[in-house]
């Protein structure tokens, strides 16, 4: 029996993350910052200095796209690039001022759109999402070997 479009888990996958990162486009679109500048963004909230290679390991994604993101938000005043005194090649990102500011904005926002994408759903539940996310993640990295 084939599958219909329907069927797959990674098409469904792939929409919700469609859908989560339409809204939050939006949601994000005053403050001139993208849903995936605002990853970085918001591990520069929790600890700021954190180096490009530390955030590109944290979001799982390539150091030239993570360079390329911290230009742009360097760009826009939102944080500044500094390389470390004991190693040279390694670039350290702070938040400037007006980073820090954009913190007390955009955090409420996501953190509010967290609630509201968990409504209804258990700790447990949660939970067991996660774990079937690694599960679904590792499998894919066995393809990838």
């Amino acid at each position: 029996m084939r599958l219909t479009l329907q069927d797959y888990i990674s098409i469904k996958i792939h929409q919700t993350d469609l859908h989560l990162t339409g809204y939050i486009k939006g949601k994000l679109e005053e403050f001139n910052l993208a849903p995936e500048q605002n990853l970085i963004m918001m591990l520069l909230w929790e600890k700021d200095g954190l180096t490009q290679n530390q955030i590109s390991q944290k979001l799982q994604k390539d150091k030239t796209n993570i360079a390329r993101m911290a230009s742009n938000l360097e760009g826009k005043g939102f944080i500044y690039r500094s390389h470390c005194d004991n190693d040279r090649r390694a670039i350290r990102l702070y938040l400037t001022p007006n980073g820090k500011a954009l913190g007390d904005k955009v955090i409420p926002i996501a953190e509010e759109f967290n609630d509201v994408v968990v409504k209804g759903i258990t700790v447990k539940e949660l939970v067991q999402f996660e774990k079937t996310l690694i599960k679904i993640s590792k499998n894919v990295d066995c393809l990838l070997k």
